[in-house]
C-alpha cells in the first residue's frame, strides 16, 4: 500500500483540486504553487519513490506523464506561451513527497536555469 501523501490523494483520503486524470495517472493542484499554474502528475498505480528508483520497464508509464502534462497544457491554453515540467529527484534535488510526480508550471516567465 501507498502511504505517502499522493497516495492517500490518489485514494481520495486527503482533498485535493484534480484537474486531469486517466487510468494510470492523477493531475491535481499543488497546495503551495511555485507559480501561477503548478499541477503535480503522478502514476496511480505502483508509487515509484524516486525517478533514480525507476526501472526500464516504467519507462512507458514516465512518458505519459510527459504527455498528461503537455496535454494539460495545451487544453488549458498554456502551450502558446509556454510552460516547465520538473521531476525532482531526493533531498538534494529537491524531491519531498517520495512518489515519483512531475510538476507542470505555467501562466508566468519563469527565468532561466543557470548562466546564459
Amino acid at each position: 500500500m501507498n502511504d505517502t501523501l499522493f497516495g492517500k490523494i490518489i485514494r481520495r483520503e486527503i482533498p485535493a483540486t484534480i484537474v486531469y486524470e486517466d487510468d494510470d495517472i492523477l493531475g491535481f493542484k499543488d497546495i503551495a504553487p511555485q507559480a501561477p499554474v503548478h499541477v503535480l502528475f503522478v502514476p496511480k498505480g505502483e508509487a515509484i519513490p524516486t525517478l533514480d528508483d525507476a526501472t526500464p520497464d516504467q519507462a512507458e508509464l514516465l512518458g505519459r506523464l510527459m504527455l498528461a502534462a503537455a496535454g494539460y497544457a495545451r487544453r488549458e491554453g498554456l502551450a502558446k506561451d509556454g510552460y516547465r515540467v520538473v521531476m525532482n529527484c531526493r533531498d538534494h534535488g529537491g524531491q519531498t513527497v517520495y512518489h515519483v510526480h512531475l510538476h507542470l508550471l505555467a501562466g508566468a516567465p519563469l527565468g532561466h536555469f543557470g548562466a546564459a
